[in-house]
């Protein structure tokens, strides 16, 4: 069999190598140019966080030791407070962590992996531009203007959030398709390593400074610097407009960051750079027929607030492979079968990004919230294999997203009925106690 890849990002490129080890011929299209080429590349986040999901779906075609080896492991998260005092709230156990992960080095061992297969041939410089689905043809422009014709028993779409060949798809078919752009935006800020070559902040965290509306993180870089996201309203960024509205805000909500950055680096950085917009992407189905199939962004973009987009993309690879195992070469089956099966669980994800925003830059300060995590970790404690907090099923398990929704919602009625009466029962046995001393005492004085 014969399969077309379009796009070459960390999916794409992964997909190939699944693809490839399952003897098919792969010939992989990418718009863009070879990265491994270039001393600059141009785009989206500069470093990402890599859990079990994505981890698994590397280790089936060997490449989880190689990428791991290459990350920073963050514990935990370093909390920020406006006064700049800090504290840490873990993910779970001692043993469970995510790693920050270079999205530029990661992409180029993918490519490369990839290439070492015979079988697998790499187009760079080729944008797809039509195709004809029924036929298995797609149709894509090179470098220099032309044209060129490509032949497939299969053809993905892996070429991200706005997919041109979901775009074809949308005209061709009957597909369902929803977008949500959020009122809040990004910019990318970093602070550099110390005049000394080292950290400036405690590197095995993921730093953030919740702000209730807004808030920012920082990811930690080989090179001993940090990727600062500064997420918030794009209203907010509108209003800032000269590098005193700039250092006012800062000095107000962000004040413990302005030295690490620099002053002069953060004018110059923001009042440069445009807020970019965060979209949440759901669409059904994503394959047509035998023919073609989409995955990751280009079937499911998501904000990336539960850091699960890049995992939930490698794991679509790991799924249609586990589905591949199942059906052998009838594509029929297996498209429609991985369809059905992962579209429930990219919309879960995708809604559980938008409620983690709301946890990250506001509830992470909320001592309900704190007593509630540690109620939720004492019960994993003493149950571990009955109560798994949202968190740990989410990034340290594979178990499917929306059924993680459902034992979430039922663990939290359970947990929250029991708060209830435990809250009750500490008013009701004080007053029975008071009650009943009292009518003793009335006892005791009628007797006289």
């Amino acid at each position: 069999m014969h399969a077309i890849i379009v796009g070459g990002g960390l999916v794409g490129s992964l997909e190939a190598c699944f693809l490839a080890k399952r003897g098919l011929k792969v010939d992989l299209f990418e718009a863009r140019q070879d990265i491994r080429l270039l001393e600059h590349v141009k785009g989206r986040s500069i470093n990402l966080a890599l859990s079990v999901r994505g981890r698994e779906a590397l280790g089936a075609v060997g490449l989880e030791q190689e990428v791991v080896s290459g990350g920073i492991r963050m514990n935990a998260r370093k909390i920020h407070d406006i006064n700049g005092k800090l504290s840490a709230q873990a993910y779970g156990t001692k043993d469970q962590y995510i790693l920050s992960i270079d999205r530029r080095k990661l992409n180029e061992t993918l490519l490369s992996a990839a290439e070492s297969n015979s079988n697998v041939t790499l187009h760079f410089k080729h944008k797809f531009i039509k195709a004809d689905l029924d036929e298995g043809k797609a149709v894509f422009l090179n470098s220099d203007g032309q044209e060129v014709e490509a032949h497939a028993d299969l053809i993905v779409g892996c070429d991200g959030a706005y997919s041109a060949l979901r775009r074809h798809i949308m005209r061709t078919t009957r597909f369902d398709y929803s977008q949500e752009y959020i009122p809040h935006g990004y910019m990318e800020l970093s602070i550099p390593p110390s005049k000394d070559d080292k950290f400036q902040m405690d590197h095995n965290f993921l730093h953030i400074w919740p702000r209730g509306e807004f808030m920012m993180i920082a990811l930690p870089n080989q090179d001993k610097s940090f990727t600062l996201t500064l997420f918030m309203p794009f209203n907010i960024f509108e209003s800032i407009k000269t590098n005193e509205d700039l250092l006012i805000f800062f000095n107000k909500y962000f004040k413990d960051s302005i030295d690490l950055i620099g002053m002069k680096e953060l004018c110059d950085c923001f009042l440069s750079s445009k807020a970019l917009p965060l979209v949440s992407i759901k669409c059904w189905p994503y394959h047509v027929g035998k023919n073609a199939l989409l995955l990751g962004d280009a079937a499911h973009a998501m904000v990336p607030f539960y850091g699960q987009g890049m995992n939930c993309g490698l794991e679509d690879c790991l799924v249609l492979d586990e589905i591949f195992e199942e059906f052998g070469n009838d594509l029929e089956s297996i498209l429609n079968t991985y369809s059905i099966s992962r579209n429930p669980d990219a919309k879960a994800i995708c809604d559980l990004a938008m409620y983690n925003y709301v946890e990250m830059r506001d509830l992470v300060n909320s001592r309900s919230f704190l007593f509630r995590k540690k109620v939720d970790n004492i019960l994993h404690m003493i149950m571990p294999n009955s109560f798994i907090p949202l968190y740990t099923m989410v990034s340290f398990t594979r178990l499917r997203y929306h059924q993680i929704i459902k034992k979430w919602k039922f663990q939290k009625k359970i947990v929250d009925s029991a708060l209830y009466v435990l809250l009750l029962s500490s008013f009701i046995i004080p007053t029975v106690f008071i009650a009943s001393n009292k009518l003793k005492l009335w006892n005791l004085w009628g007797r006289k």
